[in-house]
């Protein structure tokens, strides 16, 4: 019986040990931006503002982490209305026909000290393709709650003819090249 016991001990203590913790995107700490050159000689900026992600690792240095993250097209904002609701049509986002952005991980890779290299796959209209993120891993902490927080800072540039956004294809008037950065906290789940 005794030797039964420590074998039940001994699987509990390898199954916690290897159990996979969750976390999960904090909105209010947050931030999904996007820059592209406008007419060659400025820069328009712009956010989404409704987002969800999360993060599921084993290992602490969450090398075998994946991460899941959807943006809201419809929450896209210029701080130019007119602006906006363009780039909701089918020129740029379809938002009615394509209401969000999808990113699926494939690898999550410990380059030096806390930069890593993200692979996956970005989806947004009808396509998708593998994108690669430079992501800086801010480290873990504990809020004045308790909740254990992680922050990550990623950016990528993608250039956006690639997914079917055709519009002013010579990147004359708006840029090819769109850079997304991306300042990220999650929270454990408990």
């Amino acid at each position: 019986m005794k030797k039964v016991f420590l074998f039940l001990v001994a699987i509990s203590i390898s199954v916690a040990s290897f159990a996979q913790t969750k976390w999960t995107v904090d909105p209010m700490h947050s931030f999904v931006n996007f820059s592209v050159r406008h007419m060659g000689i400025s820069f328009v900026d712009g956010s989404f503002n409704k987002f969800d992600g999360s993060v599921e690792a084993a290992k602490a240095d969450l090398t075998d982490a994946k991460i899941n993250f959807t943006v809201d097209v419809n929450s896209v904002d210029t701080r130019v209305e007119p602006r906006d609701n363009h780039l909701k049509t089918d020129d740029f986002f379809n938002a009615e026909k394509y209401p969000a952005m999808t990113f699926e991980s494939t690898s999550f890779k410990k380059l030096k000290g806390n930069n890593y290299e993200l692979n996956g796959k970005l989806t947004i209209r009808d396509v998708t393709k593998d994108v690669k993120f430079k992501v800086v891993f801010g480290g873990t902490t504990k809020d004045q709650q308790g909740n254990t927080k992680a922050g990550f800072a990623a950016s990528t540039t993608i250039n956006r003819l690639d997914y079917n956004i055709k519009f002013d294809p010579t990147g004359m008037g708006v840029g090819k090249d769109v850079t997304i950065s991306l300042n990220l906290e999650f929270a454990q789940a408990k």
